[in-house]
């Protein structure tokens, strides 16, 4: 199979989908790897590692993806790179559709299949591709949150482990998946106090047993999110309903009970955020306040730690590519059914009912498609 893997081209993204090992394992089975040319040099990865593995390299997009029978990608392709795509083409990236009404119906009319990493299901109920990223962007999400504490930044000045004879921070923590626990193992890491609010008793339990109550493990109800907001340096958005918009929790009427200079990181700003006052930000331009709190919001938090963020990445997404590669999207889809959840898009019909329900359009059953 015809494999691309294009430049990224939103703003500050430095990933790329795959590290010249990933291109390696393709063209030893066979397959034709066009990578472009300079794709991997904000990752750390020269072109001459990529010829070495096997790929060709391309200076020319447009002959890029033209000649590509599946393109690889990191992020939702932007709108020129929409408008590139054909029916006869399969697209495999991070797609996060139910934030985004615009790339959803350009997708519906190139015709093209579209499957997303982020809805790809596990054996145990996770998200195997979402998690590596998740990880990185909850650790992320501490560090800049107590840069965005700093005065300088629009904060309160606020160490976030303090000193001897001053208190550290309070962070909270909204979610205790992936990117939560994450969160909370960093800010301890730090010394900040730390608690962190799920609808999961059982995840709960688990977080208090593997911290040995050193993070406060509890339950989240509306007092328990207005005592956070009340009380709370920093709060992490980390909620998550796979595939779908994230609910928001904390509404601006909110923002006069908190302290003035605290932060919002927004790390579900990607499914639209779950905060009423988040809006999509850039590492260009990170921050923003609203009624004296500072909100970061940046969409694509691990492509600031690209080496980091690609080699995480291409070891979750190699096996499907292979797959896809090997046996074609139909079939690589009917032997996998965690792997047919990824699919939200094919010949201009919604295949991910959370998507459709997102912007009132039909959807239908992915598996309908793979007799």
């Amino acid at each position: 199979m015809k494999i691309a893997v294009p430049k990224e081209i939103k703003n500050h993204e430095y990933r790329v989908a795959l590290t010249p090992s990933g291109v390696r394992e393709l063209t030893g089975r066979g397959h034709q790897v066009v990578v472009q040319a300079g794709a991997g040099e904000g990752a750390g990865f020269p072109d001459a590692d990529y010829q070495t593995a096997g790929a060709h390299l391309e200076a020319d997009v447009a002959t890029l993806w033209q000649n590509a029978e599946l393109i690889i990608k990191v992020k939702e392709p932007q709108p020129e790179e929409v408008e590139r795509l054909s029916s006869e083409q399969i697209l495999f990236t991070y797609l996060h559709l139910a934030a985004e009404e615009a790339l959803t119906r350009g997708l519906i009319e190139s015709g093209a299949t579209c499957i997303a990493y982020e809805t790809i299901t596990g054996a145990g109920g996770g998200l195997p591709l979402l998690a590596p990223m998740s990880a990185v962007a909850g650790r992320m999400a501490v560090q800049a949150g107590a840069h965005s504490l700093e005065k300088a930044q629009g904060g309160a000045g606020i160490l976030l482990p303090g000193v001897p004879g001053v208190a550290p921070a309070k962070v909270t923590v909204i979610g205790g998946g992936v990117v939560g626990e994450n969160a909370a193992r960093m800010a301890l890491g730090l010394g900040a106090e730390v608690t962190i609010l799920d609808k999961s008793l059982a995840r709960l339990e688990a977080l208090d047993h593997r911290y040995q109550s050193r993070i406060k493990a509890v339950y989240s109800t509306a007092d328990a999110l207005e005592e956070a907001v009340r009380e709370s340096d920093l709060i992490i958005g980390a909620v998550l309903v796979p595939g779908a918009a994230a609910p928001k929790l904390i509404n601006r009427d909110q923002l006069a009970e908190m302290k003035p200079g605290s932060v919002l990181v927004d790390v579900a700003i990607d499914q639209g955020g779950c905060f009423e006052t988040s809006k999509p930000t850039t590492h260009a331009a990170p921050t923003y306040v609203v009624d004296g709190i500072v909100h970061y919001c940046v969409a694509n938090m691990p492509g600031a730690v690209a080496r980091t963020s690609t080699q995480a990445l291409t070891n979750a997404t190699l096996p499907f590519v292979m797959a896809l590669a090997d046996k074609g999207w139909q079939q690589a889809l009917a032997d996998d059914s965690h792997f047919l959840e990824g699919l939200n898009v094919h010949a201009g019909q919604v295949t991910y009912r959370a998507v459709a329900e997102a912007f009132g359009l039909e959807s239908i059953e992915a598996a309908s498609l793979l007799s």
